[in-house]
């Protein structure tokens, strides 16, 4: 079992920066990959960002094209938190964003959401 609690989010004016945090807890040997998704209203939830735990590819990320060179994904050495730091915000960066774990078995683990919203 893997436990992730979210942190960091609020209201920002378009241009800022904001920092996510998630604090991981549990089985953190189990997990294979981490990443934060978003789910605006009325959207499905998206792959936001996701960083590697396996062997051979630890620490490689992966961004979606619309926050390439704005977010930047990351961990502490014992991947006891995770980070999404979050410049040039946009509005339609508004949404609850979810720090999600996967383990070695394809189990996924979610925290319960923190809300960003960028206006003006």
């Amino acid at each position: 079992q893997v436990q992730l609690v979210e942190s960091g989010g609020g209201l920002v004016q378009p241009g800022g920066s904001l920092s996510l945090s998630c604090a991981v807890s549990g089985s953190i040997s189990s997990i294979v990959a981490m990443g934060w998704y978003r789910q605006a209203p009325g959207k499905e939830r998206e792959l936001v960002a996701r960083i590697s735990r396996e062997l051979y590819t630890r620490g490689t990320t992966y961004y979606r094209d619309s926050v390439k060179d704005r977010f930047t994904i990351s961990t502490d050495n014992g991947w006891k938190i995770m980070s999404l730091q979050m410049n040039n915000l946009k509005p339609e960066d508004t949404a609850i964003y979810y720090c999600n774990a996967r383990d070695w078995r394809a189990i996924n683990y979610w925290g319960q959401g923190t809300q960003v919203t960028v206006s003006s």
